[in-house]
């Protein structure tokens, strides 16, 4: 009777390149900029460290970058547009 043959050893666990991650923080990009930007800056660090370029995860840092910028001009616009409707309000006869 033989003895059956050693079962070969596990190969090394897959290193996360990051370019799922970056996929989903291209797609946060365009809802919500904040969770984008985190999302596609993770993404890009798992990339750097596996040695594998990530163009998704690029783009959605500048994409969030530019949002998180127009955000913050319209909230600005609004405060401004806001405060001169509120003095015009407030005048006395």
């Amino acid at each position: 009777m033989t003895t059956p043959a050693p079962a070969p050893a596990p190969g090394p666990a897959p290193v996360a390149d990051g370019k799922t991650l970056g996929i989903v923080g291209l797609v946060l990009a365009f809802v919500f900029s904040l969770a984008g930007l985190i999302v596609s800056i993770i993404a890009r660090k798992q990339s750097k460290a596996a040695g594998v370029e990530n163009t998704p995860a690029t783009i959605g840092i500048i994409v969030s970058i530019i949002g998180l910028v127009i955000g913050v001009i319209a909230i600005i616009a609004n405060i401004a547009l806001f405060a001169t409707l509120g003095v015009a309000s407030y005048t006395t006869y």
